[in-house]
């Protein structure tokens, strides 16, 4: 079979058809970008045309209240700022990971209710600039583009107001929450619309939704009909409704949420991490006929290359039957990892993803 673009590549591993090779999507930390920038990635080279692995796009909309974005405190080892959702946190500025959330501006109704106001659609929203600085040279590359989305639980308790408050609102408060995810949902669909309209279109939406951790979830499956549930299905016939294409990504051991998953029509679940529970094989048996997979090789064991190798002959070769699968580890790419390590990396993938 002749060589495809990514386009090509994704939409007949989406449509669960074989295509030249499985697609190879993975993603670096910053410290792992300036890691493979000092061991020769040239300054500038976007890293997935250096390795010619397929390229994804991203185009992001802010749905926030727009809160000042400022930094507080800048040390060679961490910067602390505020965002645009009124939280203020660490992050450090030469080593991966996620951020140190050290205090939130919405905490409550009446804080919810004073940044809510401020959440209505205007043009500074969307990087236009960015779209028609790109676009065009996006199609005529054959990149995948991606819309992103910033609604749900992950989000609102890890970036706008806590783990422990949203844990707690879902049992005592859930209305207040729901009133949260709507108007996060609404107010991404309303600047999707405006892209669409301006002749800017996307091949898929995606959104994090990490609902579990290791070994099992945050909360049942009960609730997770009741409270979540339709805001993703709504998100999901919203872009079936306009052809567009649909990934959640769900760390942790969400296994329990699947058939949820399946029944309501996403197309592709992402990241499949093995080390919380989650096995690709099992649910490639399951369910491939009628979800689409990205993910699924442990990303610890890039730290024990020969066992991700081993891993990667075992796993891709059945994941990739029939289509329906990208190759990528079930979370990114740490900075431990070195430019040569990541080639054979893909050098592998490309051996073993190939029709």
């Amino acid at each position: 079979m002749s060589s495809m673009s990514t386009h090509e590549r994704m939409n007949r591993i989406y449509s669960h058809k074989e295509a030249d090779r499985a697609p190879i999507i993975d993603t670096p930390w910053k410290a792992t970008l300036e890691r493979w920038r000092r061991e020769g990635l040239p300054e500038g080279m976007d890293y997935q045309e250096y390795f010619d692995i397929d390229k994804l796009v991203a185009i992001k909309v802010d749905n926030s209240p727009q809160y000042e974005a400022k930094v507080l405190e800048q040390t060679e080892e961490y910067t602390i700022e505020t965002t645009t959702w009124g939280a203020t946190m660490r992050n450090w500025r030469h080593a991966g990971g996620v951020p140190e959330f050290l205090g939130f501006t919405i905490v409550d109704r009446p804080t919810w209710e004073a940044a809510k106001t401020r959440m209505q659609p205007s043009p500074n929203r969307i990087n236009w600039r960015q779209l028609e600085k790109s676009y065009a040279k996006w199609r005529s590359q054959g990149a995948w583009i991606r819309a992103r989305l910033f609604f749900g639980f992950d989000v609102t308790h890890s970036w706008i107001i806590g783990t422990e408050r949203v844990l707690l609102a879902m049992a005592e408060d859930p209305d207040w929450l729901q009133d949260i995810w709507k108007t996060q949902l609404d107010l991404d669909l309303m600047l999707l619309e405006q892209i669409l309209a301006a002749g800017y279109e996307f091949d898929e939406i995606y959104w994090p939704d990490d609902m579990g951790y290791k070994g099992t979830q945050f909360f049942s499956v009960s609730m997770y009909r009741d409270l979540l549930k339709p805001f993703h299905k709504r998100a999901v016939d919203w872009a079936h409704a306009r052809g567009i294409k649909v990934c959640l990504h769900s760390c942790g051991n969400v296994n329990p949420f699947v058939p949820e998953f399946v029944e309501m029509g996403i197309d592709m679940l992402n990241p499949l991490e093995v080390k919380a529970g989650m096995d690709p094989l099992a649910l490639k048996a399951a369910y491939g006929d009628r979800i689409a997979f990205h993910g699924g090789l442990n990303a610890v064991l890039y730290s024990h290359p020969e066992q991700l190798w081993e891993e990667m002959r075992k796993v891709v070769p059945i994941m990739k039957t029939n289509g329906g699968y990208i190759i990528g580890t079930d979370h990114s790419v740490p900075d431990d990892v070195s430019l040569d390590q990541f080639q054979y990396f893909v050098d592998l993938a490309k051996a073993l993803g190939k029709y």
